[in-house]
């Protein structure tokens, strides 16, 4: 059998196929000609770095990003500087990985502390203390804006605006912004900040689902295959190529039923709508 015709800047992260053992979709990712996977910290704690790394490397394929570090909110002195020394292990856990990516999802509120612009600040504050440690190790620490839906439990930060004044805040060359269509392909602002962060040299990468309906009991598993739900995927990827962003392009899909197809079945769709939908336009 012939080697399958590799499929450009194509990454697949590991939670689309968040239930496949780890190896089957490795597996599944090269008979597709798949060269890239982003990973998240749970492999890590469930293989070991260097069995993980080994593992990758086996394949052929490179690791474009490691997710997840970030949950910045916490008031408390005792959790914010077990926050920050767990972010010091992801960034040492993606150098070890061969990835210069850490994607950070930044937290929400909890219900003894509802102060929305306080926990923002708190999130300034502790980007800043990390931002040293990731720029001595050539991580890039990418802010993911969470849909506004999430802001309560999971980020405070909704939209590509936010997380750029954030770096800018910081004022770190490491600090910037992940684009997840998931996320943001609702925001009206879209276009003006993906160009801005293109022109700052803050835009990290770009990860591509659907927004399906309807909405799933658990709205983090509404996400879809691309073409599935609202998404106009050619036009949010012109933005990122409009914005000169030539990297990976990742397929992160959180779906109950996609989790429970075939892995085989699930990369192929993955990789076919990716051709028709989205790199096209990359």
């Amino acid at each position: 059998m012939s080697a399958p015709v590799a499929v450009p800047r194509l990454s697949i992260n590991r939670w689309t196929c968040r239930t496949t053992p780890l190896q089957d979709l490795l597996e599944a990712c090269v008979a597709e000609g798949i060269g890239g996977i982003g990973l998240w910290r749970q492999d890590v704690a469930e293989i070991g770095l260097d069995a993980l790394r080994r593992r990758v490397d086996d394949a052929g394929l490179a690791v474009t990003s490691l997710c997840r570090g970030g949950f910045f909110t916490a008031a408390d002195p005792t959790d914010r500087a077990a926050a920050l020394e767990d972010n010091r292990r992801a960034i040492d856990e993606a150098v070890g990985l061969g990835t210069d990516v850490l994607v950070l999802v930044v937290g929400g509120l909890t219900r003894e502390d509802k102060d929305l612009v306080a926990a923002r600040e708190r999130v300034v504050e502790n980007i800043t203390a990390l931002a040293p440690h990731a720029e001595q190790a050539g991580v890039r620490l990418a802010i993911e804006p969470m849909h506004p839906i999430f802001a309560a439990d999971r980020g405070v930060v909704s939209t590509t605006a936010q997380a750029l004044d954030i770096a800018e805040a910081v004022g770190s060359a490491a600090v910037g912004a992940i684009v997840d269509t998931y996320h943001v392909w609702w925001d009206p602002q879209l276009a003006a900040s993906v160009a801005r962060a293109g022109e700052s040299g803050r835009l990290m990468g770009y990860q591509v689902c659907d927004w399906n309906l309807p909405l799933a009991a658990e709205t983090l598993h509404s996400r879809g295959y691309m073409g599935d739900g609202f998404v106009d995927f050619p036009a949010v990827t012109r933005l990122v190529a409009g914005a000169g962003y030539t990297g990976p392009i990742e397929v992160e899909i959180f779906n109950e039923d996609v989790w429970a197809t075939p892995v085989d079945d699930a990369v192929r769709i993955v990789r076919e709508r990716f051709e028709q939908l989205v790199l096209p336009s990359a």
